[in-house]
């Protein structure tokens, strides 16, 4: 296989979850289409790999599994409070202060 394949691949999974994290008001869409994109970065990383023959990028692709693991679990738990704050997970209706009962809460 020809590493541009892959390497064109990965920017349309790139773009395609850029274009979700940007366009998505629903949290979990959001949440996936950034998903998307790490799965882009995580192509490059191994396409590169296989390019130079070294084992550098499977390394840090393994790295970005770990961290995809976390970042879904962090994720869904900030879903679940806003959920529970507002009983929506629509991005677009966020207010860019906490409302005045939660900051005395404090």
């Amino acid at each position: 296989m020809h590493p541009l394949i892959g390497f064109l691949i990965a920017v349309g999974l790139f773009a395609i979850g850029l274009y979700g994290v940007l366009t998505r008001r629903n949290a979990v869409l959001q949440l996936a289409a950034a998903e998307l994109m790490l799965g882009g970065v995580h192509l490059v990383l191994v396409t590169a790999d296989l390019v130079h023959n070294a084992y550098t990028g499977q390394s840090f692709a393994l790295f970005i599994v770990v961290i995809a693991a976390a970042e879904v679990g962090v994720g869904l738990a900030l879903i679940l409070n806003l959920w529970r704050e507002r009983a929506t997970i629509d991005t677009d209706d966020l207010p860019e202060e906490p409302p005045a009962d939660a900051r005395s809460r404090r």
